[in-house]
């Protein structure tokens, strides 16, 4: 019974060493944390200039939009003073000289619209250069009534005769359009009692043609066609080809002689 006790209290006797061995280490790990002159050891990483780093933080972020704007804003002023040097003292001038010029656009551009459309003097004039390789379109589709002859004479059924024939009289039916057949310069625009409204075209090289049996003559004198714009429209015959029928009248000279216009078309 004894030996018991003696065991237990060994026992209890280790369990108090144990604990007051514990309490030792914890109480010596109190006292190390303590040191340093009575001053509490601060539990955070100092860092030498933390409170500078925080305090300069803010500035820069509040210095970021300044500088956008001071990039931005010399630039505003110059426009300014440029619009404003530019700005003429008085309005009403600068209206004036405005719609003085809109008058003279207006002018100009009547006068380049007259010279094209009418004729009278053409913008840019064409270079007309037809020589004996050149070739013609025809002024309007149809069948040759009566064909060119110098040399011999041809019936004419309307005047019931023979006689020579400068031009080629070309069949087309009344109001069908009439073309110029080569770059041409309109020198005349006539009517006659043989063949009616007609025109004088200088081709260039002393080569002229002349087409006649028109109406509603869209070319006037001294304007400058193109191959193949409309000089007008076939007309009614003269009394001179009523028989014949409607046809287009068309002439081609060189030097002032008539020379067979079936050589130069197409």
């Amino acid at each position: 019974m004894r030996d018991k006790i003696n065991l237990m209290f060994k026992d209890k006797l280790f369990l108090v060493m144990l604990v007051l061995g514990l309490l030792t280490i914890v109480a010596a790990a109190g006292v190390i944390t303590m040191r340093g002159d009575g001053q509490e050891q601060n539990p955070y990483v100092d860092m030498q200039g933390q409170e500078e780093l925080l305090a300069e933080e803010p500035a820069q972020e509040s210095q970021a939009p300044v500088a956008g704007e001071s990039d931005a804003r010399p630039a505003r002023p110059e426009k300014t003073e440029e619009k404003v040097a530019q700005q003429p003292a008085n309005t009403d001038t600068v209206v004036q000289e405005e719609t003085y010029e809109i008058a003279a656009g207006n002018r100009n551009s009547s006068q380049e619209a007259k010279a094209v459309g009418t004729g009278v003097e053409a913008a840019k004039p064409l270079v007309l250069d037809f020589s004996e390789t050149s070739q013609m379109s025809w002024p309007v589709a149809g069948n040759v009534v009566l064909d060119y002859s110098m040399d011999s004479t041809i019936y004419f059924p309307t005047l019931d005769q023979y006689k020579c024939n400068p031009a080629l009289v070309i069949q087309g039916e009344v109001s069908n359009p009439v073309y110029a057949p080569a770059n041409a310069r309109v020198t005349e625009a006539g009517v006659n009692e043989e063949i009616g409204n007609y025109l004088v075209l200088d081709l260039g090289n002393e080569y002229t043609a002349v087409c006649g049996q028109l109406k509603e003559v869209t070319a006037v004198e001294g304007e400058y066609l193109e191959k193949g714009q409309l000089l007008g429209y076939v007309a009614e015959p003269t009394k001179y080809y009523t028989i014949e029928g409607s046809n287009v009248y068309f002439q081609l000279s060189y030097q002032g002689k008539a020379i067979d216009p079936l050589d130069y078309l197409e």
